[in-house]
């Protein structure tokens, strides 16, 4: 562990702590993309090329950019006047202490006997990955895309609607 790693790794956790912990939407949604950056170049850290660019192409680059048009279009940035949290905070914390702890025990349980041989590392490149992913995968890819322009215009179409409706 080196301390850029940390520095990272502190970056990841705070913007993900924040898109938490901010009343404003717009905010929270930067934070997030704060995250995934992080996460991105803890991916590209970890030599996985493909992982850390695919981070920033279609998380950071299309669904963070998506939720921040789809809030500002929306209007869903302004802060609710009775505050962020529900009256149900408490159950919400038994849940996902509840949810933790059984977790928590399946990992505790798990056989540590086992014998562990590392599975020899695949020979893809970048490039095979792009040759798939334009030959093989292209229809999934075009529908990826698809759905993310759909929801662009949806978000535009709620937005002119909610505009004739205050008129």
């Amino acid at each position: 562990m080196n301390i850029p790693f940390y520095l990272i790794a502190a970056l990841t956790v705070l913007g993900g702590s924040a898109a938490v912990l901010l009343k404003n939407t717009v905010h929270c949604a930067l934070a997030l993309t704060i995250a995934f950056a992080g996460l991105a170049v803890l991916f590209l850290q970890l030599d996985a090329q493909f992982a850390g660019f695919a981070q920033i192409l279609v998380y950071i680059g299309a669904v963070a950019i998506l939720v921040v048009f789809a809030i500002l279009l929306t209007r869903g940035s302004e802060t609710p006047k009775d505050g962020v949290f529900s009256h149900t905070w408490l159950a919400g914390l038994a849940v996902a202490a509840a949810v933790f702890s059984v977790l928590g025990w399946a990992v505790l349980q798990s056989v540590p006997g086992l014998p562990y041989t590392p599975a020899a590392a695949p020979i893809v490149t970048v490039n095979d990955i792009g040759k798939a992913l334009m030959g093989r995968y292209v229809l999934p890819l075009e529908i990826v895309a698809v759905l993310l322009t759909a929801a662009l215009i949806g978000a535009v179409i709620v937005a002119m609607h909610e505009k004739e409706g205050t008129k």
